[in-house]
């Protein structure tokens, strides 16, 4: 998706907001180049986005250590990890996105960005995350910024749980991002 975009906006001309439990900039995963971990390294590399734009919200979870973001320093992708979120609160958040990310944007919001309680249907969940309501503020957030494309990914219907719980939160962060469009 953000490839296309790029495409049609020119290399570098799009900034990124990625709402994720995990950076996914890893060079690598058992060998290969191309997993889920890896999506926004590539992006990067290839030109797609722009790096200085780019803002990574609610990171947690185990890291291998503190290497783990040399490519965010080397590239100046901001990172605003969970205890900030917290810490800070989502307005504070929601400034820095705008502050950050000028310009055409692309949102992609991981699910497992959300907190297992409140959605559990992911293959990589991680605990101690946004909240529903806080998913929803942030998204509404993007409100008014030059926004070229989005999407939900990482809902797994087969790990959802009773009332599908992350489907319906999925679908209305869905709703909200189109009507930030």
């Amino acid at each position: 998706n953000m490839a296309a975009v790029a495409e049609h906006r020119g290399k570098g001309a799009v900034g990124v907001i990625h709402f994720d439990a995990h950076p996914d900039t890893w060079d690598e995963y058992f060998g290969s180049k191309f997993f889920h971990g890896t999506p926004f390294r590539r992006a990067v590399e290839e030109g797609a986005v722009d790096p200085r734009r780019m803002i990574q919200v609610g990171i947690r979870g185990p890291m291998y250590g503190e290497e783990d973001f040399d490519f965010h320093r080397e590239h100046g992708i901001t990172m605003i990890d969970i205890d900030q979120v917290k810490d800070r609160g989502i307005a504070w958040v929601v400034e820095q996105i705008r502050r950050i990310v000028t310009g055409p944007a692309y949102m992609t919001f991981d699910i497992d960005g959300v907190d297992p309680a409140f959605a559990p249907g992911t293959g990589t969940p991680e605990v101690g995350g946004l909240t529903s309501h806080e998913a929803q503020r942030l998204v509404r957030g993007l409100a008014d910024l030059t926004l070229t494309g989005g999407d939900i990914v990482e809902v797994s219907p087969l790990y959802d749980g009773p009332g599908q719980i992350t489907a319906v939160l999925a679908a209305n962060l869905a709703f909200e991002f189109l009507c930030t469009l």
